[in-house]
């Protein structure tokens, strides 16, 4: 009986330590960070964004081309870039779990094509997208970003895939 009672004592102790059956204020302040995150995104607010990421920052994605993002100046600078193309665009989130230092989301981008994109003519089309997005929180702060989408489908929906035949508007 003795040792039932101390292995009840050692598993209420870790489950009282542990934030698996209740919320826990770090793993919900860590999804907070990321639901802000993209408010300021949304609100091209790039000081307020500034201010949850650290300097080195550094966001991993197979989607865009480009030199890797490093810094927070870089990803601030592709952020405006995307603004510039869809100026209207829209991250919703959609499911937001959060483990240890990692916040995982679901969301959907959406946006009216009105500006360049890079070597891509401007459609005036809408698109919208589900992507998938890991972020590592350190010290308060976002210092990782993994971000997914399918680029097929967005092209699709701009109207630039099948690419249109050389000379033709999209």
């Amino acid at each position: 009986m003795r040792r039932f009672l101390c292995a009840l004592a050692v598993v209420l102790t870790v489950a009282a330590l542990g934030c698996s059956n209740r919320p826990c204020p770090e793993l919900e302040a860590n999804k907070a960070l990321v639901e802000r995150f993209g408010e300021l995104i949304n609100n091209a607010d790039w000081d307020g964004l500034a201010e949850t990421m650290v300097e080195d920052f550094v966001r991993h994605s197979d989607a865009t081309a480009g030199p890797p993002i490093t810094s927070r100046d870089a990803f601030i600078e592709l952020q405006k870039a995307f603004l510039a193309s869809m100026p209207d665009q829209r991250i919703t989130l959609k499911k937001v779990i959060a483990e240890g230092e990692y916040v995982a989301a679901l969301a959907t981008y959406s946006g009216t094509q009105t500006g360049p994109m890079g070597d891509f003519p401007i459609t005036g089309n809408f698109a919208e997208v589900d992507y998938i997005s890991m972020f590592r929180i350190e010290d308060g702060k976002v210092a990782e970003l993994w971000v997914e989408w399918d680029n097929l489908a967005i092209f699709t929906q701009l109207g630039l895939f099948p690419p249109p035949a050389p000379g033709t508007k999209p």
